[in-house]
């Protein structure tokens, strides 16, 4: 099985700037948040909140460049660690052939009616996996030091 990145092409908006002529850091999570929208539909086909199955614990981002509105940025996803109820998603964002930031997410199955984790099923972590720990093409890894 060949592990893969997860990616997504975001044409920043005019309104995704701040002040400073920069993307807002308050956009980073969103579109970390969008990008893992294969990973939902793992767990909710439909993606129907009605049937949703995951919560987030914890979110981080590094800002390590300026990112612009001028400029697509290039999301790339991929899982550093796939535990018994929960996961481990990394996130890098990449402007002109530059890393400019990166970040990950904790991401719990969880049963909302019994207020409590539960354990990721045997298929889950088949389809998860193919998304664990990869290297880019070029060899070099992309894996963060989280």
């Amino acid at each position: 099985m060949e592990n893969k990145i997860l990616k997504q092409t975001i044409s920043p908006r005019f309104a995704d700037t701040d002040a400073l002529g920069h993307i807002n850091n308050t956009v980073l999570p969103v579109w970390f948040e969008d990008a893992r929208t294969p990973l939902f539909k793992i767990f909710t086909p439909d993606l129907d909140p009605a049937k949703w199955q995951l919560i987030i614990a914890k979110i981080e981002v590094d800002f390590i460049s300026e990112l612009f509105y001028t400029e697509n940025v290039e999301i790339h996803t991929y899982l550093e660690k796939i535990g018994n109820s929960s996961m481990v998603i990394i996130h890098e964002a990449w402007q002109t052939g530059r890393l400019c930031a990166k970040g990950n997410a904790i991401m719990v199955h969880y049963d909302h009616q019994q207020k409590c984790s539960k354990p990721l099923t045997a298929e889950h972590k088949s389809q998860l996996q193919i998304y664990l720990s990869v290297t880019e093409p070029s060899g070099s890894s992309v894996i963060s030091n989280y």
